[in-house]
């Protein structure tokens, strides 16, 4: 399965599924462990781990692995690993904390000088 047909599943799910502020960021030659991350909001733990739930038993239908997941109920922050496609299901307060668009958005000048240098 191609990377962008395992995004359009990812996102169509968490659409239909109540997902808030869904976030795609594509980190193609940022990266080398996956091309695309989509972040998303939850309104509770249950909500996290359901959305995760769901995006695998879809992946799955289609005849797709998922790699991995991590955390539960009580977590307030979900990562479901389908290699291509990462998925962050956070709840609000944790995705205020970390920041993650923000942290793969920006280029860090350091590294870049110390690449050319």
């Amino acid at each position: 399965m191609q990377a962008e047909e395992l995004l359009k599943i990812v996102q169509d799910v968490l659409e239909e599924r109540k997902g808030q502020n869904i976030t795609t960021l594509d980190v193609r030659g940022k990266t080398s462990f996956t091309d695309f991350m989509v972040v998303v909001t939850g309104t509770s733990d249950r909500h996290l781990k359901s959305l995760c739930e769901y995006i695998m038993e879809k992946v799955k239908e289609q005849g797709f692995k998922p790699l991995g997941v991590e955390g539960d109920l009580g977590s307030d922050w979900v990562l479901l690993d389908l290699g291509d496609v990462i998925v962050h299901a956070m709840t609000a307060q944790a995705r205020g904390f970390y920041q993650l668009e923000k942290l793969w958005s920006v280029d860090h000048p350091k590294v870049a000088e110390q690449e050319a240098g």
